[in-house]
Order: C-alpha cells, then structure tokens, then sequence
C-alpha cells in the first residue's frame, strides 16, 4: 500500500513524495528505545482474512453512522465514523475494519500534540495488495481538531490508501488547508490514544514494515504499541458519549501527510 507519511515541513513533502509510492509519512529519526524483547509477538499470530488480498472487491457501503472499537496494547478506544463528513473515507475504513485489516497492525508514528499514525499491517502480502488501492479524495467538511481520525496521504492528488493518524492537537490550522478530510472522532478512551508509546518517534521505516511486516518491527521496535483487534461494534450507536477532551497543541508532520 502506498506509505503515507505526515511531512514536517513542505520541503519534506516534496521529498517524501518523489520517494514514496504511497500515501504515507516517511518516518526519519526519533529517539530510539532499546526496550526488552519484543512485547508483543502473539498479536501477529492471527489468521489473514482471505479477501484483504483482493482490495478491489472489498466496495461495502459503510452505515451512515457507526462505531469501531479498537482493542490494543495500551487499552480500548472507540471510534464513530460519521459517512456525511467524508463518504469514500468512511467506506473505505468500513471495509478495512470488517476484513480484519488493522488486527496486529502497529502504530509505527507517534508524533506528541501532533498525530498517531497507523495503517500498515504485519502482513506483507496484505501491505503489498494494498499498496496501489488509492482512493479519491473528500473534500474537507470537518476540522483536524483533537480525536479526529483522518486518512494519511502523499502529497499527490487521489492517494489515500489504507494509512490513518488521529489528531494528537489542534492541527486545522494546517491539515484543513491541505485537504486531510476526518471521517470520525474518537468518542471513548482518549486518554488510551494520548498514551501509546512514543519513544520510537518517527524511526519506524514504512517502507520496511510494507516489505517485511512484523518481522521487521517487532524485533526493531518491541516497545511499539500494536492494535490486537479492530471490529465494527454497531451500525448506529444507541446512546450518545460524552464528548471527548483533549488539550490542542499545534504540530506537524507526514508521508501522507499533514504538514504544519
């Protein structure tokens, strides 16, 4: 799939963009932890769902409003997905959470107040189905503002693949220019999103974990925090949540990519 990456700056994107086949932040250097072994190995160990390796049939229309629910090394964190704010986005997510797609997928990006970003499997041969299935562009109906989970992109028009960053902070002042389209909201455990592991940065190589999948990451980064399951858990939520509440902060970065 193609790597998306959050540019820092818009040298960066014009960079990452001539580097990268996809959507994607090419992640450069952060501090690099050298943790205990790797924390997590038995999430990977789970069956492939057969129809990931055939992207162009997966064209599900996704409910007008529903809710995901993400179980992952850090905790549980809910997602509503709002198909109004931006239709192709929705759809496309709906479709890679039914399937499967994000079950042992990590958070290869951790930008503090900027992004978390995921949206690369432990799978190869997924990453690799994937790497060419864009999507076209929504134009812009909501705010990158704290909670707001948005597909990542390349610099290039109609790039969006199968990366994702929720906002860390306050990012519409310069994601909305750039045509980051939100589709949901966290809704439930934000608190879980603020506290994946960050130490690792942007070290992450998305090209390595696109051709090599978890054998690359988990013995490079065993402190990266993983997502052990992703499921559509209702097709309209019956009882409101409370808003969330985050502090905005402003940063920037990705290969597909916000840039501040």
């Amino acid at each position: 799939m193609k790597i998306s990456v959050l540019c820092l700056s818009l040298s960066l994107i014009a960079c990452f963009a001539a580097a990268a086949q996809a959507p994607a932040t090419s992640p450069k250097p952060a501090t690099r932890s050298s943790g205990s072994a790797a924390a997590h190995p038995a999430t990977h160990r789970m069956t492939v769902d057969p129809a990931l390796l055939h992207p162009a049939q997966l064209k599900a229309r996704a409910p007008e409003t529903f809710e995901a629910t993400f179980d992952t090394t850090k905790g549980t964190f809910v997602v509503q997905v709002t198909r109004a704010w931006a239709p192709i986005g929705a759809d496309r997510f709906y479709n890679l959470v039914k399937h499967g797609f994000f079950n042992g997928a990590p958070f290869f990006r951790v930008v503090p107040g900027f992004v978390v970003q995921f949206g690369l499997t432990g799978d190869k041969n997924v990453n690799h189905a994937w790497e060419n299935a864009s999507i076209k562009d929504d134009p812009v109906k909501q705010n990158n503002v704290p909670g707001t989970l948005v597909f990542a992109a390349t610099s290039q028009p109609n790039s969006r693949s199968t990366q994702l960053f929720i906002n860390l902070g306050n990012n519409s002042g310069s994601l909305d220019p750039q045509g980051f389209a939100p589709f949901g909201k966290i809704v439930s455990g934000m608190d879980v999103v603020q506290s994946i592991y960050s130490g690792y940065g942007e070290q992450p190589d998305q090209g390595r974990i696109t051709d090599d999948g978890s054998a690359y990451f988990l013995k490079a980064f065993p402190r990266m925090d993983l997502i052990k399951s992703a499921t559509v858990t209702s097709s309209e939520p019956s009882t409101p949540h409370s808003p969330t509440t985050t502090t905005p902060h402003s940063t920037g970065t990705g290969s597909t990519k916000p840039t501040h």
